[in-house]
């Protein structure tokens, strides 16, 4: 059975943790590993504070939506804002690449998601925003005791 969550929250650092413990609640009747689990948490970290940060760079108006789906044994994740956007997604997603190196930015964000996903879609135009698909198909307790 499909089921189906949508948060919407106010662009601050704050809500990041907010946005993680929501959905990996949301995701618990999949009965993920503890890997798994932490996993997907540190994903959905990585993408709220991305658009929080570079979405909407001093401007603490912004939104940032999260759909989350859980369908027999894989979910989807679906992280947007309406912010500033990017010109080129594919530097973006190039290890230890920052916009923001004054704030100490790794650049490791999208690897992260890429490493922990099974697959990740990312679109982005500037000044409409950036919207980060996430998927992965979970193995769960239930597979680690047959």
């Amino acid at each position: 059975m499909k089921n189906v969550m949508k948060l919407c929250f106010s662009a601050v650092s704050e809500n990041e943790s907010f946005a993680r413990v929501t959905v990996g609640a949301f995701i618990a009747k999949l009965d993920p590993t503890m890997d798994e689990l932490t996993e997907i948490k540190t994903v959905v970290s990585e993408a709220v504070t991305n658009a929080i940060i570079h979405g909407y760079p001093n401007d603490e108006h912004g939104m940032v939506r999260i759909e989350a789906e859980i369908d027999e044994d894989s979910v989807k994740i679906t992280v947007q804002d309406e912010g500033v956007g990017m010109n080129n997604v594919n530097e973006a997603r190039q290890p230890l690449f920052t916009s923001k190196p004054e704030l100490e930015r790794s650049g490791m964000g999208f690897t992260i998601m890429e490493n922990f996903m099974d697959d990740v879609e990312i679109r982005s135009e500037p000044m409409v925003g950036t919207t980060v698909r996430l998927q992965k198909r979970l193995a769960g307790q239930k597979a680690m005791c047959n």
